[in-house]
C-alpha cells in the first residue's frame, strides 16, 4: 500500500492515494496505520479518491475521505484539507491555483501556490449556543460552534499550557451525541488567541484546523465581520478570516515521507 505522510502545523495525516477507490480500508486498517509504535503513526488517514469513485454527487475531481486515528469517519478536517491539497499538487494530480475539494462537510475551495501555505474556504462557522465541559474536576463554559463537525470552543483566563489534556474532557452526551472537539482558548492580544485541542476520535492534538476556525468565531462574536485571527496551537500558527458569509484558514501544509507498507502488513 502506498502511503504518503504529512502534516499542518503538527497535525499530521497519512495520505493513501487510491484514485479509483478500491482499497477496502477498514477501521481496523486506519488504526493500525496510525498507531504511533507499531504502524507509521498519524492523527488521522486521508484517503485521495476521484469522486467519481465514490457516492457522492460533488462536482469537484478529488474527494477526501477522512478518518481519525481510531478509524472513524469524520466530516472535516481544516488540516487535513490543506495536506490533502498539497499532496495532490506535489504529485501531479492537480495544478497549483484554486479548485474545489469534495468532503463529507460539502466542497472545500483551495488556493495554492507550487509551494508554500494553503488557504481552504472553510464555509461560514455556525454558532449554536452555550455548552459546558469539565476537566480534572473543573467545569468549562464554552459555545457550541459547527464547522461542518462539532466542536465545543471553551474559553480560559490560564494559559493552556498550563491545563491536563491527557483525559478526554466530559460533555453532555445528549448535546453531543456524535462526539464533540473540545477547545481551549486564551486571548494573548488583539484578534490574537492561543488554543489547545482534545479531538474525538484522536485525543489531544498538535492543532486542528476546524478547531482554530471554531475558536476564531467564538472569540469573534458580536465583533465586527472582516477580521483576520491568529490563532497559535501547540504545533505553529494559521490564520482564520471572517467575514461574515464565510470562513478562511491559511497554513502551512507539508510532506515529509513517502513509501510503501510491506506485503501483507495490513
Amino acid at each position: 500500500m502506498r502511503f504518503v505522510k504529512g502534516h499542518g502545523t503538527e497535525n499530521d495525516f497519512v495520505i493513501l492515494p487510491d484514485p479509483d477507490g478500491v482499497l477496502d480500508l477498514t477501521p481496523e486498517a486506519v488504526a493500525r496505520l496510525c498507531d504511533r509504535r507499531a504502524g507509521i503513526g498519524a492523527d488521522g488517514v486521508l484517503r485521495a479518491v476521484r469522486t467519481k469513485a465514490t457516492e457522492f454527487d460533488a462536482d469537484a475531481e478529488w474527494f477526501m475521505d477522512y478518518r481519525n486515528a481510531d478509524g472513524g469517519i469524520a466530516e472535516m478536517c481544516g488540516n487535513g484539507v490543506r495536506v490533502f491539497a498539497r499532496y495532490l499538487v506535489d504529485a501531479g494530480l492537480a495544478p497549483p491555483g484554486e479548485w474545489d475539494l469534495a468532503t463529507r462537510a460539502g466542497l472545500r475551495r483551495v488556493t495554492l501556490g507550487p509551494s508554500g501555505d494553503v488557504s481552504v474556504e472553510m464555509g461560514l462557522p455556525e454558532l449554536l449556543g452555550p455548552g459546558e465541559a469539565s476537566l480534572a474536576g473543573a467545569s468549562f463554559a464554552g459555545e457550541r460552534v459547527s464547522v461542518g463537525n462539532p466542536h465545543l470552543a471553551c474559553r480560559v483566563t490560564e494559559p493552556v499550557a498550563a491545563l491536563d489534556l491527557s483525559h478526554a474532557p466530559d460533555f453532555d452526551p445528549a448535546v453531543f451525541p456524535a462526539g464533540v472537539n473540545v477547545e481551549f482558548y486564551r486571548s494573548v492580544g488583539e484578534r490574537h488567541v492561543e488554543m489547545r485541542v482534545y479531538e474525538r476520535g484522536s485525543g489531544e492534538t498538535r492543532s486542528c484546523g476546524t478547531g482554530t476556525v471554531a475558536v476564531a468565531a467564538a472569540a469573534a462574536r458580536g465583533t465586527a465581520d472582516g477580521a483576520e485571527w491568529t490563532v497559535d496551537v501547540p504545533g505553529g500558527r494559521v490564520t482564520v478570516v471572517l467575514d461574515g458569509e464565510t470562513s478562511f484558514l491559511r497554513g502551512p501544509a507539508v510532506l515529509v515521507a513517502e513509501g510503501e507498507t510491506r506485503p501483507g502488513w495490513i
